[in-house]
């Protein structure tokens, strides 16, 4: 499901043939921490065990309903739901353990056929380290086409976290896993590279691509 670059550093429990196991939690003001186990399923389907208390009885809540359950009521718990890594809590949204979430029928939001956006590395033009831009949604195809504009982007460029050149570059090995569907470490394929669509283009771009994908619709 997962190559040992997307899980290395995560707090894994268990790993099976179709499913995954991680430590998680939701954050709230009121309440703190509700720790608990999420399970991904190759199917898509997302089961979350909390631990708010020792014996809580809901072991088999939605991501929706156990973001309630936690005290957080804002219907974003892909960021609002956090999974360790090297220690930090990072937000779901931020990971790869939804990609087959988004890709399955039920949950997808978008023709089933359109292209899974992989992520991409730019690179800081003071420090040279490549830094990730993930493409998952419309918002993350505009910060990763405005810095691939940008002839001078820089670390501190990055939009969505605060970012230095005194931070670490991510290993070679990890940079290898794109998130890609049908394969972590895919090279590009049909599945995860596009070449223009309502995505990943903007009506008030005047780039190449963003240019051609606009003739392209009204022919």
């Amino acid at each position: 499901m997962f190559c040992e670059e997307e899980l290395r550093d995560m707090s894994v429990l268990q790993k099976g043939d179709d499913y995954v196991e991680v430590v998680c939690g939701c954050t709230s003001r009121r309440h703190g921490d509700a720790g608990a186990r999420l399970r991904i399923f190759k199917s898509g389907e997302l089961k979350i065990a909390c631990e708010c208390y020792h014996g809580c009885p809901e072991d088999n809540l939605s991501p929706f309903a156990f973001e309630k359950h936690a005290g957080k009521e804002n219907n974003r718990w892909k960021h609002n739901i956090w999974v360790f890594i090297d220690g930090y809590k990072v937000p779901l949204i931020k990971t790869t353990l939804l990609k087959f979430y988004n890709m399955s029928p039920k949950n997808a939001k978008r023709p089933h056929k359109l292209v899974l956006h992989r992520d991409e590395f730019i690179k800081c033009t003071k420090c040279s380290k490549r830094r990730r831009f993930y493409r998952r949604s419309k918002n993350e195809c505009r910060s990763y086409h405005d810095a691939l504009a940008n002839a001078n982007f820089q670390c501190s460029d990055i939009p969505f976290d605060k970012f230095s050149c005194d931070d670490a570059e991510e290993r070679a090995s990890r940079r290898a896993c794109k998130g890609c569907l049908l394969s972590p470490t895919c090279g590009g394929c049909t599945s995860c590279v596009c070449f223009g669509c309502e995505v990943c283009c903007f009506s008030d771009c005047d780039c190449q691509t963003c240019i051609d994908f606009r003739k392209n619709t009204k022919a």
